[in-house]
């Protein structure tokens, strides 16, 4: 016993100096410079086969996530200097984590209650009006959160950017009806893949920003404020930019006849009767694909939350190569969605390839803690963009399926509501484990989470592309009319 516990220990130091000093090597750096290189030339060559309305969208998205991470990472920066060592209210002190805690779940607090309304606005007066009325919600939270003198705008400001940012399910709406059903998979994985580039880029401006603000160009007496609110008035006015483009460029998805038309005699659901319907009546396909994708999205972001913890503890990783591992498994992503993501739904069809990607999706978070080498942790971290390109747009894309075209963008903001809550209430419980059960126990739960979901999987194949009968099937139930019913069957919408 005395001799095995430090044969252990030197071995796992032998594995983090390992991978930590693969890190370092200028081949490895070489090969990732490789990968981005191609990854803009396969995206280039892509990019003009899209339709020119997605193409539109996608521009207003990636633009909108520019923004959004231009503030992100600033943050915790902003909370500190505003809060000094912390507050006291009444006697009790409160650090600056729990502060920025607050104030980061306030955003997100925001966006969940907010997906839902957006989504029943947009089924009533359109997508366009719906989105163009949120990116001036953003600008606003852009102005105030660079201007903000005390940690309460700092606060209003991820509220009004967590509220404006409730239409993710809009913006999946949106796409659901530009794209026929047999491309509505392919068309989400473009628009997936042109916001994984704003996640990069936007970072890199917002730096610039704060450089800029406070250079000597700008040198006299207001050189700290002008630092302080350049991220924010540079954010601001992208937004700005971004209105213009879309108000111009951006075209209606729904025509007047679309939301007149077909389920005229059905009333529209309210947004807390649908919300409520995915509980009462889970078995239903909408409900089953909505909680298939909040339960693996939120098991498996969760896990986020102690990754750099996980891999400076494991692995030896530090603050300056942690973000390698962002750059590959982004440069996956975009190369998966863009490139192959349409042909692998030709072959198999969503709701196979949505199984098949759950099943790379698990393997990929659980072979994280079993890996030994910088190959092994390569292919493990390999597979979870993967994972994630092949089980997420598939759902959506089933989703926009089963659902009555006037209720899409309502289901569509439920399924980011449901989203957010699980993601909310992961990276907690996963934190609690990673310091009571253990550094890797998170990313084994987290694996048997996400293989569960397959089993809500089953009996949606009639739903995907290649299973779409050639007749109409609609489903009866005897509910009365105000209830409805939450998903349509696939033949309704012709494909």
């Amino acid at each position: 016993m005395y001799y095995v516990l430090p044969s252990l220990n030197f071995g796992m130091l032998l594995i983090q100096q390992n991978i930590a000093q693969s890190f370092q090597s200028p081949i490895v750096r070489v090969l990732l410079g490789a990968i981005a290189i191609a990854l803009l030339y396969v995206f280039y060559k892509e990019v003009r086969k899209i339709p020119a309305k997605l193409f539109t969208l996608m521009i207003t998205a990636f633009i909108d996530m520019v923004g959004l991470l231009m503030i992100i990472p600033l943050l915790p920066y902003y909370v500190q200097d505003l809060s000094g060592s912390g507050l006291t209210v009444w006697h009790l002190h409160i650090g600056v984590g729990t502060i920025l805690g607050f104030i980061v779940s306030s955003y997100t607090v925001a966006q969940l209650l907010s997906a839902p309304l957006w989504g029943k606005f947009s089924d009533r007066v359109g997508r366009r009006p719906t989105l163009l009325i949120a990116l001036a919600a953003s600008g606003i939270a852009y102005l105030i959160f660079g201007f903000a003198h005390s940690l309460l705008l700092l606060f209003i400001s991820r509220v009004v950017q967590g509220a404006g940012g409730g239409t993710v399910g809009v913006i999946q709406a949106y796409v659901a009806d530009s794209t026929e059903p047999k491309d509505r998979t392919r068309a989400l994985g473009w628009l997936s893949a042109t916001t994984n580039l704003g996640v990069v880029i936007g970072p890199v401006i917002g730096s610039f920003a704060v450089t800029l603000g406070t250079s000597n160009a700008l040198s006299g007496p207001s050189m700290m404020a002008i630092g302080h609110a350049a991220p924010g008035i540079l954010a601001a006015a992208l937004c700005l930019i971004n209105i213009i483009f879309a108000a111009r460029y951006l075209t209606e998805s729904r025509g007047v006849e679309q939301a007149a038309s077909g389920d005229a005699a059905e009333p529209a659901r309210k947004s807390r009767q649908a919300i409520w319907r995915v509980i009462s009546h889970s078995g239903e396909p909408a409900s089953r694909l909505i909680w298939i994708y909040a339960i693996a999205i939120g098991a498996f972001q969760g896990t986020f939350a102690v990754l750099a913890l996980f891999f400076n503890v494991r692995f030896h990783v530090t603050a300056q190569m942690i973000g390698y591992f962002f750059m590959y498994t982004a440069a996956i992503s975009v190369f998966t969605r863009v490139l192959l993501l349409g042909r692998m739904v030709d072959w198999l069809g969503e709701a196979k390839l949505s199984r098949l990607g759950l099943v790379l999706l698990a393997g990929g978070v659980v072979g994280m803690p079993l890996s030994g080498n910088l190959g092994t942790l390569a292919i493990a971290v390999a597979l979870i963009p993967l994972g994630t390109a092949f089980t997420f747009p598939c759902v959506t894309a089933l989703l926009s399926r089963v659902v009555s075209q006037r209720e899409r963008g309502l289901y569509m903001g439920m399924q980011q509501t449901y989203g957010g809550v699980t993601r909310a209430i992961a990276p907690v419980l996963y934190g609690r484990a990673f310091d009571t059960l253990g550094v890797s126990s998170p990313y084994y739960f987290s694996s048997a989470i996400i293989l569960a979901t397959i089993f809500l999987g089953f009996g949606l194949d009639k739903y995907a592309r290649h299973e779409v009968p050639s007749q109409p099937i609609v489903e009866i139930t005897p509910e009365p009319p105000e209830v409805g019913l939450a998903a349509k069957a696939a033949g309704a919408e012709p494909d």
